[in-house]
């Protein structure tokens, strides 16, 4: 906050790749969307001047990276390209059309049949389930992060693992 461009620097270091992940998660595998978005996060936090010392930084910044995703598919643009496109053409901007490098063989698979189920959850679900079980935070970090009751938290994750498991249930079936 005093302008110490090598603690900025750190911090980008730090949150970053965990930070895109999130994000990369949170919009459906559009990597180049999530590295805007992680850019535009870690501006938004050096332009920023009401964190305070006294919180934690990691839900503070996660909250700026979920509003700013959550601004963006408000936006009318994105509404009206979703509404003209197809249905084929809105699944082809939903998943990465490359793998990541971590993607090999049968974990690939797994991968995008989680990835796929993740986007069939709400969205408030989602942010829950991805801020618990991708980004580590407590259940006091995510009500921090989203500015809601701890009860919230537990209802959300509750309810967006039961539906994982309903959804991911029948491909688990073929495999065993």
């Amino acid at each position: 906050m005093a302008g110490d461009q090598i603690a900025f620097a750190a911090l980008v270091t730090r949150h970053h790749g965990p930070l895109l992940g999130y994000l990369y998660r949170l919009v459906g595998g559009d990597r180049p969307l999530a590295e805007d978005l992680v850019q535009e996060t870690l501006l938004h936090v050096l332009r920023q001047r009401t964190y305070r010392c006294d919180r934690p930084f990691k839900p503070w910044l996660y909250m700026i990276a979920t509003n700013l995703a959550r601004d963006y598919f408000k936006s009318a643009a994105v509404r009206q390209r979703w509404r003209e496109g197809d249905e084929e053409e809105a699944l082809l901007h939903l998943y990465d059309r490359e793998p990541s490098p971590e993607e090999h063989a049968l974990a690939a698979e797994r991968g995008s049949e989680v990835r796929a189920a993740l986007a069939q959850l709400r969205e408030e679900d989602r942010v829950a389930v991805l801020l618990r079980f991708y980004q580590g935070f407590s259940l006091q970090e995510i009500a921090e992060t989203l500015h809601i009751p701890l009860g919230t938290v537990k209802s959300r994750l509750s309810a967006g693992v039961h539906r994982l498991r309903i959804v991911l249930n029948p491909a688990q079936k073929g495999v065993d």
